[in-house]
């Protein structure tokens, strides 16, 4: 399929609202990291447990994402974009004002779903708006608000919670949720697009095996990709040494090499011909910085730097990604970008898993060939999704 670009303009009031909008999805959970040990004395409970909450929002940030996709299709989109922020902002507020964990636990779960429902329907709305040839660099935008939670919402986090407590930081995040409700409320159309219940079964069939690969390959994509952003700052820890301090700079280096790769990525995704190929290509030789980072670092400068070309890399794919798993009919975009939500939440768990029994049994050494594994994988994962599509 040719991506040639068009004179069209983008809608960046939609994009800037989508963009907003995931940053206040992922700021919702990601943000509590800086308040772990606050959060345990104030709740009574172990650092652990709050931990969990985490893994517990990816599930039901999953489960959502694919729900929502099929509900989107049914109700409209504007009802789960509009609505999905909007609940967001509540269960945020509930956790500023929950007395214990069990509560503050639940909300968070309810965030999560709040979250899921958002996710995968804003990507199928920012489809639709924009033509086939801008969709990498319209995409690419919206999941760079995801990236800039690493780079501005933690910081900030730290810095804000640190004079008004956990609790108050919960009160600024509903609020940036509310916020971006809005942006979405104005910038959204009607109630977005209903598919045609005739229409959909057709041609669900012409494309399950495409576009099922694209997911499962997605899922290798994930895995990979979190094992370093899940893992990288204890790798640090670990072999160097790092006080908490100096770890911001290395961090934000490796949050920054995420925001470039996906906005130069959706440059990609509309000026080559082959979206497919240039992620089989990207994440190939993501997998081989992911080996190099873990089996060999000589020196702090090296191994940050490794970290970030190794981001860099693999946000250059996702974009191209996105935009072919978007190539669908219309009728069924916002499902098959919905389950894309909750495939990338299996990947996000399964990066966990596997990270912590590498580092239980081989050290981080394991790490380098666990990623360059996942990396081959899902590389000949999307170049048969690539040969089936032609």
């Amino acid at each position: 399929m040719t991506t040639t670009a068009t004179s069209r303009a983008l809608p960046w009031a939609l994009i800037g609202a989508a963009c907003l909008g995931s940053f206040a999805a992922t700021s919702s959970g990601t943000t509590r990291a800086p308040f772990l040990i606050e959060m345990s004395r104030d709740l009574e409970v172990e650092v652990s447990l709050i931990a969990n909450i985490v893994s517990l929002t990816s599930i039901t940030w999953g489960v959502a994402s694919a729900l929502g996709g099929y509900l989107s299709e049914l109700l409209g989109r504007r009802v789960l974009l509009v609505g999905g922020l909007f609940s967001l902002s509540v269960m945020t507020l509930a956790q500023a004002f929950a007395g214990s964990f069990l509560w503050v636990a639940l909300f968070a779960a309810l965030a999560g779903t709040c979250s899921g429902t958002y996710s995968g329907v804003v990507f199928a709305e920012v489809s639709a708006r924009v033509e086939d040839g801008q969709r990498g660099r319209a995409l690419g935008w919206v999941m760079s608000g995801q990236s800039l939670t690493l780079v501005v919402g933690v910081p900030l986090a730290a810095w804000i919670g640190s004079m008004i407590g956990w609790r108050g930081w919960m009160h600024c995040t509903a609020a940036l949720s509310f916020v971006a409700c809005l942006g979405l409320l104005a910038t959204v159309r009607g109630s977005g697009t209903v598919a045609h219940a005739g229409n959909r079964p057709v041609v669900m069939r012409k494309l399950p095996g495409r576009v099922l690969g694209l997911l499962f390959t997605g899922v290798a994509e994930r895995t990979c990709y979190g094992l370093a952003a899940i893992y990288f700052a204890t790798f640090l820890l670990t072999v160097y040494h790092l006080t908490l301090a100096a770890l911001a700079i290395p961090l934000v280096l490796f949050a920054l090499g995420n925001i470039a790769g996906t906005i130069l990525g959706g440059q990609l995704a509309d000026r080559l011909r082959d979206r497919l190929l240039t992620f089989a290509v990207t994440l190939a030789l993501s997998g081989v910085a992911c080996l190099v980072l873990f089996m060999w670092h000589p020196s702090l400068t090296v191994s940050v730097a490794l970290g970030f070309l190794y981001v860099l890399l693999n946000a250059l794919g996702r974009p191209s990604f996105m935009a072919s798993l978007a190539a669908v009919p219309e009728e069924i975009r916002g499902t098959v970008l919905g389950f894309n939500g909750a495939f990338a939440s299996l990947g996000w768990i399964c990066a966990a898993a596997l990270g912590g029994i590498a580092f239980s049994t081989v050290g981080f050494e394991g790490f380098g060939p666990l990623g360059a594994g996942l990396g081959v994988i899902g590389t000949l994962g999307a170049l048969a999704c690539r040969r089936h599509g032609r």
